[in-house]
């Protein structure tokens, strides 16, 4: 084993045993408060049992999960388990904290308190501690549960949205031009090769005259896409089929992890000349900070597409004057690629105000959020201001795909998976 394997390792143990020191501290102060419960003391054993059982599941998921591949199915579950049951336990921890400081202070003379007051007599009475307790586990299992329904209902249920794309400089001719949009695929995450045909039978419906794939095409390697080459093959359009490349799909992330038993000898470079490969297999025409130009009924439709390029990004491969070289002025119509929406303010509407729109991915939406008439809403729109949706700058429009697919967590709460149909207007 080379010496950099050892190193990594070292790291990553390093950076394990970290997070689960910090778990079990979250796990153990949940514990020393529930454990005073009358229906905890009543089932001492059994409750210690299933408490510490499950903890310890969470703890050995994150384990496998770090240190060897598994299915993808079998991943999902390595990567949903823990996760959730953290999610539920933080959920909980501010009552129960606030309730152990209650207690603390009560015990050094600090605060006065009295624990029993009751507005009925007849109705029985409950101490300030248990009522935080117990409301603290509460507001933790009731976040599990859309969590839960996110998994096993959610991940396949591919979303159609309609967009009218108003362009005040649209050709007469190419008014009613249908463009599809779909984003972030991460095959390295799909266990239901049925349902992910049933999403791309959904784009083939709408028979659009364009198609656009913009990133993330993986999680890490080219070999995920093997099981549905045939599947993602089938997404052609009269006018073309085009994609650029997303963050994922240059391998930073997996080449800097180590995997216990390691069966992938191919190196990052090796890695991205297959993905790039696979574009031309899926008969794609993959766009590296180069356009194309098409015709339809005479009139011009530039099309740019960039590398990854992201406003924070310690790595950024796009070149956006070099993708625009051969990009004419006159060109009425001009839509650019580019995976991090990010790019979109810092770079595009300040330097290249001819752009008319920009077709970007990457967020996911942050799968979990609200999106409803009226209101949008995720955690993912603290980190980017352009999220998920259609924004406006002056002449010029971003719009931002919630992602075909999903990564890391595997569970979507609000924020479905997407397929983007335009409608391009005058």
């Amino acid at each position: 084993m080379r010496l950099w394997s050892y190193t990594f390792m070292i790291q990553q143990l390093i950076s394990y045993v970290t997070l689960i020191l910090l778990l079990f501290s979250i796990d153990f102060l949940i514990f020393i408060r529930t454990k005073k419960l009358l229906i905890w003391k009543s089932n001492r054993k059994v409750a210690n049992g299933v408490w510490w059982s499950t903890c310890l599941l969470a703890y050995l998921c994150i384990f496998l999960s770090f240190f060897f591949q598994w299915s993808n199915y079998v991943t999902a579950w390595l990567t949903f388990i823990p996760i959730t049951f953290t999610l539920g336990k933080l959920m909980a921890v501010p009552l129960i904290a606030f309730d152990l400081l209650l207690s603390i202070f009560k015990k050094n003379k600090l605060l006065l308190i009295k624990t029993n007051t009751s507005i009925n007599k007849n109705l029985p009475l409950i101490s300030r501690s248990d009522f935080l307790i117990k409301s603290g586990i509460f507001i933790g299992g009731t976040t599990m549960m859309p969590m839960i329904y996110g998994f096993k209902s959610n991940l396949y249920n591919y979303q159609v949205k309609n967009i009218d794309l108003v362009l005040p400089n649209l050709p007469t001719s190419l008014d009613g031009i249908k463009i599809a949009q779909i984003s972030d695929i991460h095959a390295g995450s799909f266990f239901n090769k049925k349902a992910v045909e049933n999403g791309v039978n959904l784009i083939l419906a709408e028979k659009p005259d364009l198609i656009f794939f913009t990133g993330d095409l993986v999680n890490d390697f080219a070999h995920e896409m093997n099981d549905y080459l045939s599947i993602f093959s089938k997404l052609k359009a009269p006018l073309g089929t085009f994609s650029i490349l997303g963050n994922h799909d240059y391998g930073d992330y997996h080449f800097n992890r180590f995997h216990f038993f390691e069966k992938n000898k191919i190196t990052k470079q090796q890695n991205l000349v297959a993905i790039k490969e696979i574009h031309k297999t899926l008969g794609w025409q993959l766009l590296l900070n180069e356009s194309k130009t098409i015709l339809v009924n005479k009139e011009e439709i530039v099309i740019i597409g960039v590398e990854n390029w992201g406003a924070n990004n310690a790595l950024n491969y796009g070149d956006l004057a070099k993708a625009m070289m051969n990009v004419k002025d006159s060109t009425a119509i001009k839509l650019l690629l580019s995976h991090d929406p990010s790019h979109w303010k810092a770079e595009v509407v300040p330097n290249f105000p001819n752009i008319d729109v920009t077709f970007s991915g990457h967020t996911h939406g942050g799968q979990y959020g609200i999106d409803i008439p009226g209101y949008h809403w995720s955690p993912i729109q603290y980190k980017y201001k352009e999220w998920s949706g259609l924004y406006r700058e002056k002449q010029q429009q971003l719009y931002v795909n919630a992602g075909f697919g999903y990564l890391d967590y595997p569970s979507r709460v609000g924020i479905l998976p997407e397929i983007t149909i335009f409608h391009l207007k005058r």
